[in-house]
């Protein structure tokens, strides 16, 4: 069992951080005409799914925690339905957005997998310890 102080330290986080990199390397080579529209939807997605693990980590409750991890969920699928309209579009190959598309559905099953964990482990959260306590969770393997 890992002992958790920071969101840095998660690796559903940290594979959020990959998918906003693998984003954001794919949407340059998009036309420019996208710049503002398919490109900046799918960024501001990824770094949703990002954002919203840290942001619930941060709540100190388990419960709010859980609910940020399915928006983050629900921003990773988000993430891959713009997969296929850049698809249709012929802005990226198929190897390109199959690359995407699987980095999504394995953190997705993760995130799956760590919201079950949570809600089955009893863990209430840092707030209510009363020092800033740690989530003592052990990540699950996907």
């Amino acid at each position: 069992m890992a002992t958790v102080q920071r969101f840095e330290e998660l690796q559903v986080w940290q594979q959020a951080r990959e998918l906003v990199a693998l984003v954001y390397a794919l949407t340059a080579k998009f036309p420019r005409t996208e710049t503002f529209a398919l490109a900046n939807q799918m960024q501001r997605a990824a770094v949703s799914v990002m954002s919203n693990i840290a942001e619930g980590f941060e709540r100190g409750s388990n419960t709010e925690f859980v609910q940020f991890l399915y928006i983050a969920r629900g921003s990773c699928g988000e993430v891959r339905s713009h997969l296929y309209v850049a698809l249709d579009l012929k802005y990226a190959s198929q190897s390109e957005i199959d690359a995407v598309r699987e980095h999504c559905e394995r953190l997705s099953r993760r995130l799956q997998a760590f919201i079950e964990y949570l809600k089955s482990s009893g863990i209430k959260g840092q707030k209510f310890h009363e020092e800033r306590a740690i989530y003592e969770i052990e990540q699950p393997e996907t």
